[in-house]
């Protein structure tokens, strides 16, 4: 049973979806941070790279966009462009946000402009049709790809979607009239504003995009915990696929839905750095400014065999797990696992085959490219907007991000190298204060380091514990 459970709060709406009360993807939105992906703006070129064939465009939420002028076109093509029509600086440009901003990097744009319906995918500005892979019944592919042909609008393009399989040449006709409407109304507010940069059409929010993305034949229920949301989207249902209204619930009882279904404490643990696997293995998820990595370890998992079947055993449940945690976690870019050595090259090749097999259940393009000799496979999978990662969490005052800090014994060292340093200057006659985190104190009253100073210079140094101290700072106090 696939189910779509939905909590709505005034700052924050997030979707789950679960498979037979397992939850498989998480996403979340908030009010005070909304995703750029989908938007479409009238830029204005700020600088352009001509070694990058590139530019940077205004969209005026501070952060300027990055534009890739070629857009995937032949360098050959660009070259031969007249000059008149190649991008300079004070142009206005209508451009779509692909990927959000992340970290520092600002949000990427593109030229190529898609509106995305019910059951197709409109593209203004690119002639051709594509289909979902995700159908896979020729005839039906055949069958669509017809219909496209004739309801395409002349110098458009369109992508039939996945949902599309089944439906009617009037439902998908409607889809596309729509979207034309739609593009034309971008158009013409494009045209209006003259001045600066702005935004022309903003994507769809959470609950729409659930509704016209997710919400399916194949999802059972769909339970929401809002009324206002609820009837917004058994508005859009009834106009959309009638047949499915009878699967929307509003949630009306007492106990949190996250907590009734048991998502929240799933969701806590997409924060964890280690990741049990049920035989007693486990993983360790480690994040780096290029690329994830993570390391499968057999734990308390001994097999029943021998050693070649307990190592493959335990990196077959790791990848289905990895695979997992990837798609909650939404990790993007170029992912590296460090899978335990195994001898056969045949467990190489199954161990591949069934990721590469599992992955095609992953909405967002994920590739499995190789397993090397070490055991290391890398992945790499599509970003596009901000994972949980970056929306729940931000840098640790402490650590700053490190994920560790400095021993108890390290901060005793330096103290003890700043006293011989002070003490060279001038002789504190009336010995030292130092302040200093708990465990830092613990630590000097333990090695009796400072009893040794106080005895190599002949004066009292005494020891406090300031609450609140950063672990790796300290204060030193020199009596006079």
């Amino acid at each position: 049973m696939k189910s779509i459970i939905v909590n709505m709060v005034p700052e924050e709406t997030c979707m789950a979806l679960l498979e037979d009360g397992e939850l498989q993807a998480v996403e979340m939105e908030r009010s005070s941070h909304s995703h750029l992906v989908g938007n479409i703006y009238k830029g204005r070129v700020q600088n352009v790279l001509p070694g990058m064939q590139a530019a940077f465009v205004d969209i005026g939420t501070g952060k300027n966009a990055f534009l890739y002028i070629g857009d995937g076109l032949p360098h050959e093509t660009i070259e031969s462009m007249p000059q008149n029509a190649r991008i300079h600086i004070g142009q206005s440009l209508p451009i779509q946000i692909v990927k959000d901003a992340i970290g520092t990097k600002g949000p990427r744009a593109t030229m190529h402009i898609s509106l995305p319906g019910r059951n197709v995918v409109l593209m203004p500005t690119a002639a051709y049709i594509g289909m979902s892979r995700r159908i896979e019944d020729e005839g039906e592919r055949a069958r669509l790809h017809a219909i496209a042909e004739r309801i395409c609008p002349k110098g458009m393009g369109l992508i039939i979607r996945t949902v599309a399989a089944g439906q009617s040449e009037q439902s998908l006709a409607a889809d596309v009239r729509y979207l034309v409407r739609l593009w034309e109304s971008i158009l013409a507010r494009y045209k209006m504003r003259t001045k600066g940069s702005a935004l022309l059409y903003r994507d769809a929010d959470l609950i729409i995009r659930l509704v016209r993305d997710r919400f399916t034949a194949d999802i059972d229920e769909l339970v929401i915990d809002n009324e206002e949301a609820y009837q917004r989207v058994r508005s859009l249902v009834e106009a959309n696929s009638p047949e499915l209204v009878d699967r929307i619930r509003f949630y009306e009882a007492k106990t949190p839905i996250f907590k009734a279904y048991h998502i929240e404490e799933e969701i806590e643990k997409l924060g964890a750095r280690e990741v049990e696997l049920k035989s007693g293995g486990f993983l360790v998820i480690d994040k780096t400014e290029a690329l994830t990595v993570i390391d499968v370890n057999t734990g308390k998992y001994v097999g029943k065999t021998n050693l070649g079947d307990t190592v493959y055993q335990t990196n077959l449940e790791a990848a289905a797990e990895i695979l997992k945690q990837i798609r909650l976690r939404d990790i993007g870019g170029i992912i590296i696992v460090d899978f335990i050595d195994m001898e056969k090259e045949s467990q190489k090749e199954e161990l591949l085959t069934y990721m590469r097999e599992q992955v095609k259940h992953d909405r967002t393009k994920t590739n499995i490219v190789d397993i090397t000799s070490l055991g290391l496979v890398e992945i790499t999978r599509k970003k596009t907007r901000q994972n949980i990662d970056s929306i729940v969490y931000s840098e640790c005052p402490i650590c700053h991000g490190r994920g560790r800090i400095e021993s108890p014994e390290t901060v005793a060292i330096r103290i003890s190298r700043d006293i011989r340093r002070m003490e060279r200057k001038s002789h504190a006659r009336e010995g030292y204060e130092i302040e200093v985190h708990e465990t830092v104190a613990e630590e000097l009253r333990a090695n009796q380091l400072m009893m040794n100073l106080a005895a190599e210079f002949g004066t009292d140094i005494k020891v406090t514990v300031k609450p609140g101290m950063h672990p790796e700072n300290y204060t030193i106090l020199q009596q006079s």
